[in-house]
Parts: C-alpha cells; sequence; structure tokens
C-alpha cells in the first residue's frame, strides 16, 4: 500500500541563532474520508516515551488502510526536549500552562498559540501523550470528555479529575482548547523513569491503535479490556529534602494502606535518613514513583497516589 505522506513545518518565531522555529507534523493521510487525529507528546520536554511511541506508531500506520488522517506531532516543545527538561530553557515556562497562547509573547506562550493554530484547533480527536519524566515512572490515563476513547486504550487505573477540588484543574492545558470545540481529548500518562522504556513503549502503541480502532479510524476488533478503576483523587508528595530518593512503596497499580512508607530520602554525605514519607490515603492505589534510587532535590517529582473510597469500576 502506498500511503499519501505529507509534511508540515510551519514556522511562528525567530530563534537568536538565526533559524525559524517550526512545528514538525506528519500526516498520514487515508483513503477514504474520516476525522483528522491529531496524536501529540513532548510538550513536556523531559517525557520522550510518547515521542518514541510516535516513530513506532507511524512505521505501522503508513501501512495501514486509514479512514480520515492521522496528525503525528511527535515533538511538541523542542527546545525543552533537547535539554531533557520539562521547560524550555528559552523562558523556562510550562508550555501545558500556556494555551491559547500568545503570538506575541514569549517562546512558550508563541508555540502554544501556533500548536492551537496549527494542530489543536483543526484536529477531530486528540490523543496526548505524556510520561513521568526521566526519574519518576507513571501508570494511568485521564477520564475528560470521551470516556470510551480512554478506556480504550486499556490502563488498569483511570482518572476523573473533580473540577471543584482546588489543584485538579490546571488552567492552559491543550484540553482547555479541544474541549470546547467538542473535541474528544485524552492524556495518556505512561513510562519514564530510570528503567527500560521498551515495555511502556510497546503499551502505548498497543493502546493508541486500539484506541483508533475504537474510534474506526482503522480496521479491527477492539482489544478486551483490563477491569479498570476510576479514581477521583490523587494525591501528589514530593520531597521536601534533597538527596538519594530510595523507594519503599508497592509496585505501580498495586493497593497501599495508610501510613505505608512510599520512600525515603538519605543525604549522599552522612548518610543519615533526612525524611521518610507514607502513603495519605487509608485505602490507596499507587499511580507514580520513583522505581529506582535517584538524586533529588526539594519540590521534585515523587510519587502519587490514588484515593480508592469512592472509586468506581
Amino acid at each position: 500500500m502506498t500511503k499519501e505522506i505529507v509534511r508540515l513545518a510551519p514556522a511562528f518565531t525567530t530563534l537568536a541563532c538565526g533559524t525559524d522555529a517550526v512545528l514538525n507534523m506528519t500526516d498520514l493521510v487515508g483513503e477514504e474520508d474520516g476525522p483528522l487525529v491529531g496524536i501529540s507528546a513532548s510538550i513536556h520536554g523531559n517525557e520522550n516515551c510518547g515521542s518514541q511511541a510516535i516513530l513506532e506508531l507511524y512505521h505501522i500506520l503508513k501501512d495501514m488502510r486509514i479512514k480520515g488522517r492521522v496528525r503525528l506531532l511527535p515533538v511538541a516543545n523542542p527546545t525543552a526536549m533537547i535539554v531533557n527538561s520539562r521547560f524550555s530553557p528559552l523562558d523556562q515556562r510550562d508550555l501545558n500552562r500556556e494555551f491559547p497562547g500568545d503570538p506575541a509573547g514569549t517562546y512558550s506562550q508563541q508555540l502554544a498559540a501556533a500548536l492551537t493554530r496549527e494542530f489543536l484547533g483543526k484536529i477531530d480527536i486528540h490523543i496526548d501523550l505524556h510520561s513521568g519524566t526521566d526519574r519518576p515512572t507513571v501508570d494511568y490515563v485521564y477520564l475528560l470528555n470521551d470516556e470510551g476513547l480512554s478506556r480504550a486504550f486499556g490502563s488498569k487505573i483511570l482518572y476523573r479529575p473533580d473540577d471543584g477540588k482546588q489543584g485538579t484543574n490546571f488552567g492552559g492545558t491543550t484540553k482547555d482548547v479541544t474541549m470546547p470545540r467538542g473535541v474528544p481529548a485524552a492524556v495518556i500518562e505512561l513510562g519514564g523513569g530510570v528503567v527500560d522504556q521498551g515495555p511502556y513503549i510497546a503499551r502505548i502503541v498497543a493502546g493508541v491503535l486500539n484506541m483508533l480502532r475504537h474510534k474506526g479510524v482503522i480496521d479491527g476488533a477492539e482489544s478486551a479490556l483490563p477491569a479498570q478503576t476510576v479514581v477521583n483523587e490523587i494525591a501528589g508528595i514530593r520531597p521536601t529534602k534533597g538527596g538519594w530518593v530510595e523507594p519503599l512503596s508497592p509496585l505501580l497499580g498495586e493497593k497501599v494502606a495508610g501510613g505505608t512508607p512510599l520512600f525515603r530520602v538519605v543525604s549522599p554525605y552522612t548518610f543519615e535518613v533526612l525524611e521518610e514519607v507514607t502513603a495519605p490515603f487509608d485505602n490507596g492505589i499507587m499511580i507514580m514513583g520513583h522505581l529506582t534510587r535517584n538524586i533529588v532535590e526539594a519540590g521534585d517529582y515523587g510519587w502519587m497516589v490514588g484515593n480508592l473510597e469512592g472509586a468506581t469500576p
């Protein structure tokens, strides 16, 4: 099968080195009419699991029959990814808090405006791939405005944000552009950490393909889904001391009782235990954590625990 492939690289500003800043996107044009599906990754530059998965998806989808068009945005924040940083070094702004952007603002604000104009403002379905940065590992999926799409990814844990609770509804994210337009949106959080990313990338590829089957974009029967739990509350726990962080918690996806040790921080210099932190909920489930001993500073990303009280199948 010879697939029509369209490369898109619209420029949106200039850099001090004299080059144009561009969005690199690839369209896989389908053989039949259908939706324009946008698949994006690396909005945060130290979350490149999704970018690697999009590379694999490109090689698979270019040889498959497609209904509609699939627009691949493998690296949404290139200046952040090349330095393995959550934020662009050009302005240190969180791109996923800047939408819909400002074409007259800083680099990240102009990037957000370009993504709104060229990507988020045009697609009919959005699949946004995130991971647990280069140190902690994460495993869950957001439930937003299309439950079937989110469930089709196949994660065992899903999170339905309660927008009435402080800290659960961040402003300026991609969904602030897509959801008001009625665009089905799903945010995947999977992978990361100082561990082999191969199994996580394979799961992302399989999950996204199943989402495309669910929407009728590619042929084939949907895969059977595992038992899924929907939590409405997640606690993020960060170290308050710097040093070696040592994991003590159960594995991701396992239940964790209140008071169970999650991690401790140890001084690399005196070997003193500086901090030990326990699980916050009486009945919780592991969602994110460091799987290996890592160096952290106070306030770095640490652990996430879902509250199973009030959770639903």
